[in-house]
C-alpha cells in the first residue's frame, strides 16, 4: 500500500504554522504626508505673534476692558458683557487660570505696571496662539477653495506680515480670537460644528449666516444625490449642535460666576438672589407671602434707563413748574436707583388701621385693594387728575398731604399680577410681577423714564398711565425686600426699618430662566456711545486713515501702535474691485450666452467671492448700522478675508484672463507687491513690538499719512 500522502504530526503542525504566517502581510507600514511648507509657515506664524510677548510689562489699551472681565472670572463674581457671548472672555480667562492669576489688580488705567502677581505672559499666550493658528488656516482655506498651493503660500505670507494683525494678537483682546474661529470655520467647511465664531463676539454671527448660506445651498444639492440621512445629518451640525454648544458656555459662564458682581442691578431680583452674596445675602429668609403689615420695597422690573426702586422723601412738588403749569404741591413719589431706607412701603389694608401682620398672616392676593403707606414719613401712595411734572399727557403720583383743600385723597390700589397661574395668586416676594392700578382712575403706576429737574433731586419720575396697554416692563413691578411689620408706632417702625430681614426661603431659579433673562438683558441693554481719541468711522477703516496708539513708554519713544501694512491694505482693495470687475463681466457675458472660463472655473470662482468677498461684507457693512464707539481693530476679521482676495484674483488672471506674453510681466509684479508688503513689515516693525526705539525724527518719517497719530518726544 502506497504511503505518500503521509505526514507525521510534525510536519502537520509546521504547514499549519506556516500557512497561519503567510496570511500575515510584513510588514506594517504607517505613511504620512508633511507639508514642509505649511510647516515652516506656521514656525513663522508662532515666532511673529509669541516673540517676546511679555513686553511690554504694561495694560496696554483694551486690556484694560477684558482684564476687568479676566478678574471677575478668577473670583468667580457676576458680570455682564453686552459685547459678545461668554465664550471670548473664558478663553482669556482660562489663559490667566493657566498662569495661576487671582484676579488681584486694578484695572483703571492703560500704561499701568502690572504687578508681580499678573501672569503677564500666560494672559497673552492664548490670543498669540490664536493668531498664530490662523497662519495655516489661511494656507489651508485657500487650497479647500480649489486654489493653488503657491496661491495659498503667497495668502499666508500677506497675513504673516500684516502688522496690524500682528499687534493684535499679541494682547488679551480678542479680535485674533475670533478670527480664528471665522478661518476654521470656512477652513472644515465639512464639520461646520465648529464655527465658534458667534460665542466669541456677535459679530461673528453674520459669518456664520454666511456658512449657513453656504450649507444650505450644498445640501440642496445633496437632496437630489444622495439620502435625505444626510440632509438631516448636516442640519444637526450646523443648526441644533452650535445651539446646544450656546447653552453649554452659557451654562459654564453661569456655573463659574455664582457671586454677587458690580452688574447685578442689572438683572432681576429673582436673579439677583440667585447669587452669592448681594441680594442673596439681604434678602435670605424674607417671607414668602406679602400679608396685610408687610414692610417692602417695589423695583421697576424695567432696567431702562436704569434699575430703580419706589421711593419718597420729605420734599414736595414745587407749587409751579417753570413752564408755569401748577402741580398739587404734595410730597413727591419717584424712583430712586440706589438702596435707601425710604424705599420702604407698607402694605395696608384699606378696612382696618393695623399696620402690623396679624396671627396667622393675612396673605395679599390678585385683584386685592390695597393702600401703600410710605415707612419713613407715613404718607399714602396717591395719584389723582393733576399732569405729572415730565409728563403731562399722565397723572401725578405723590405722598398724600392733606392741605384741606378740595384735593380729596385717591390712595386705592388694585393688585394685578402679571403672572399669576391662578386667579387666587398670593402676591409674593420677587416672584410675582405685579401691576398696580388706580381703583378711581384706572392708571397704572410707572416708570416715566425721564429725569425730574434739580428739585427732584434727578430722581426718575414715576406717573399714573391711563392708557397703559398690555405688559409693559415700566408699569410692572416686584418686591424685592419684605418683611413682616410688628411696630405699631412710628419711631418704633422707622428702628424695624433699618433692621435686617429673617425667616429662610430658597428662591434658585433654573438655568433656563437665568439663561434667558441674561441673554435678554445682553441684546437690550444700549452699549454707550461715546467719542474717544482714537475712535473712527467705517469709511476711514479701508483706506486706513486712522490708527490707534495701544502703549507709550512713560519716559522715551518706544510705543505700539495698532496700525496696518498700508501695502497690503491698498492692495486688498485693489483686489476687491477686481474681482467685482471681473464678476459682473462674467455674469453679463454669459448672460449672452458667451462662456469665457468653463463651468468649473466660473462655480470656483463664485465660490472663492462668497467666501472672501462675502466675508469682507458680513464683517465690515454691519458697523455702518451700529450705533457705537468703533476703533480700527473693528476691520481686522474683514480685512483677513480681503487679504485671502489677493492672490486668488492674481492667479484667476494669471490663468484665464491674461495670454502668455502677459504673465511674465505678472510674475514681476507680483514679486515687486510681495518685497514691498515685507520691506513696509519691517520697516514699522518697531510699532508693531515695541522696540527698538526709535528717534523723534524716525517716527516722523513713519508718518506716512497726516491723519496718523505718531507720538514722540524730543529729547
Amino acid at each position: 500500500m502506497s504511503k505518500r500522502n503521509e505526514h507525521t504530526p510534525n510536519q502537520t503542525c509546521l504547514k499549519q504554522r506556516g500557512t497561519m504566517l503567510s496570511s500575515i502581510k510584513l510588514p506594517i507600514v504607517i505613511r504620512a504626508e508633511i507639508n514642509l511648507v505649511l510647516v515652516v509657515l506656521t514656525a513663522l506664524g508662532v515666532f511673529s505673534r509669541l516673540y517676546g510677548i511679555h513686553f511690554p510689562k504694561a495694560v496696554v489699551f483694551d486690556e484694560v476692558y477684558y482684564g476687568q472681565f479676566v478678574s471677575l472670572y478668577m473670583k468667580r463674581v457676576f458680570f455682564i458683557d453686552e459685547s459678545g457671548p461668554p465664550l471670548g472672555h473664558m478663553i482669556l480667562a482660562f489663559g490667566a487660570y493657566i498662569g495661576g492669576f487671582d484676579g488681584n489688580f486694578i484695572w483703571n488705567r492703560i500704561g499701568a505696571e502690572y504687578s508681580s502677581n499678573v501672569p503677564v505672559w500666560s494672559l497673552r499666550l492664548i490670543p498669540a496662539l490664536a493668531g498664530s493658528l490662523s497662519v495655516p488656516l489661511c494656507y489651508i482655506l485657500v487650497v479647500e477653495l480649489g486654489y493653488s498651493h503657491l496661491t495659498a503660500l503667497g495668502a499666508t505670507l500677506l497675513f504673516l506680515m500684516e502688522n496690524s494683525l500682528i499687534v493684535q494678537s499679541r494682547f488679551m483682546l480678542l479680535e485674533s480670537v475670533l478670527i480664528f474661529f471665522l478661518l476654521l470655520a470656512f477652513s472644515v467647511f465639512h464639520y461646520p460644528m465648529l464655527c465658534s465664531c458667534p460665542r466669541v463676539k456677535y459679530m461673528g454671527l453674520f459669518t456664520y449666516l454666511l456658512l449657513l448660506g453656504l450649507a444650505a445651498v450644498h445640501m440642496w444639492q445633496l437632496i437630489g444625490d444622495r439620502a435625505l440621512s444626510n440632509v438631516l445629518t448636516r442640519f444637526l451640525a450646523l443648526v441644533v449642535l452650535p445651539l446646544l454648544l450656546y447653552l453649554g458656555f452659557f451654562y459654564v459662564h453661569l456655573t463659574l460666576l455664582y457671586r454677587s458682581g458690580p452688574h447685578d442691578q442689572m438683572m432681576s431680583s429673582a436673579f439677583q438672589a440667585s447669587l452669592e452674596g448681594g441680594l442673596a445675602r439681604i434678602t435670605q429668609g424674607q417671607p414668602l407671602e406679602m400679608a396685610y403689615g408687610s414692610q417692602v420695597t417695589l423695583r421697576s422690573v424695567s432696567s431702562k434707563p436704569i434699575p430703580c426702586w419706589l421711593h419718597s422723601h420729605k420734599a414736595n412738588y414745587p407749587i409751579r413748574y417753570e413752564n408755569g403749569r401748577g402741580s398739587s404741591h404734595q410730597q413727591q413719589v419717584t424712583c430712586y436707583p440706589f438702596k435707601d431706607v425710604n424705599n420702604w412701603w407698607i402694605i395696608k389694608d384699606p378696612g382696618r388701621q393695623d399696620l402690623v401682620v396679624s396671627s396667622p398672616p393675612r396673605p395679599v392676593r390678585h385683584g386685592d385693594v390695597v393702600q401703600l403707606l410710605h415707612g419713613m414719613t407715613s404718607r399714602f401712595l396717591n395719584t389723582h387728575d393733576v399732569a405729572a411734572p415730565m409728563s403731562p399727557h399722565a397723572q401725578e403720583v405723590s405722598g398724600y398731604i392733606d392741605f384741606n383743600v378740595s384735593m380729596p385723597a385717591q390712595n386705592l390700589w388694585k393688585v394685578d399680577i402679571a403672572n399669576r397661574e391662578t386667579e387666587q395668586e398670593v402676591w409674593k416676594t420677587i416672584l410675582s410681577e405685579v401691576r398696580l392700578v388706580h381703583v378711581k382712575t384706572s392708571a397704572v403706576l410707572k416708570l416715566s423714564g425721564s429725569a425730574l429737574p434739580e428739585w427732584g433731586f434727578r430722581q426718575l419720575e414715576v406717573v399714573g398711565d391711563k392708557i397703559y396697554k398690555g405688559y409693559q416692563p415700566t408699569g410692572v413691578w416686584n418686591v424685592e425686600e419684605h418683611r413682616y411689620g410688628r411696630s405699631q408706632e412710628q419711631k418704633e417702625r422707622e428702628l424695624e426699618l433699618h433692621s435686617p430681614t429673617h425667616i429662610d426661603i430658597n428662591r434658585n431659579l433654573t438655568f433656563m430662566a437665568k439663561f434667558l433673562e441674561l441673554q435678554w438683558r445682553m441684546l437690550t441693554v444700549k452699549q454707550e456711545t461715546s467719542e474717544h481719541k482714537y475712535s473712527s468711522s467705517p469709511l476711514d477703516w479701508i483706506t486706513m486713515d486712522t490708527n490707534i496708539a495701544y502703549w507709550l513708554h512713560h519716559t522715551g519713544n518706544a510705543q505700539i501702535h495698532l496700525m496696518g501694512n498700508l501695502v497690503t491694505w491698498s492692495l486688498g482693495n485693489l483686489a476687491l474691485m477686481g474681482y467685482l470687475l471681473l464678476f459682473l463681466s462674467y455674469l453679463l457675458r454669459r448672460r449672452r450666452k458667451i462662456e469665457d472660463i468653463p463651468e468649473d472655473t466660473w462655480r470656483q470662482l463664485l465660490l472663492a467671492g462668497v467666501v472672501c468677498a462675502g466675508g469682507w461684507a458680513v464683517n465690515y457693512l454691519p458697523f455702518f448700522m451700529m450705533e457705537k464707539t468703533l476703533f480700527l481693530y473693528h476691520y481686522l476679521p474683514a480685512l483677513t478675508f480681503q487679504i485671502l482676495l489677493i492672490p486668488v484674483v492674481l492667479e484667476h488672471v494669471h490663468t484665464h484672463v491674461l495670454c502668455t506674453s502677459h504673465r511674465r510681466a505678472l510674475h514681476g509684479a507680483v514679486l515687486a507687491g510681495l518685497s514691498s508688503v515685507y520691506l513696509t513689515f519691517w520697516k514699522f516693525s518697531p510699532l508693531t513690538y515695541g522696540h527698538p526705539e526709535l528717534s523723534a525724527e524716525q517716527l516722523d518719517s513713519l508718518r506716512w499719512k497726516d491723519s496718523w497719530d505718531v507720538l514722540f518726544r524730543r529729547h
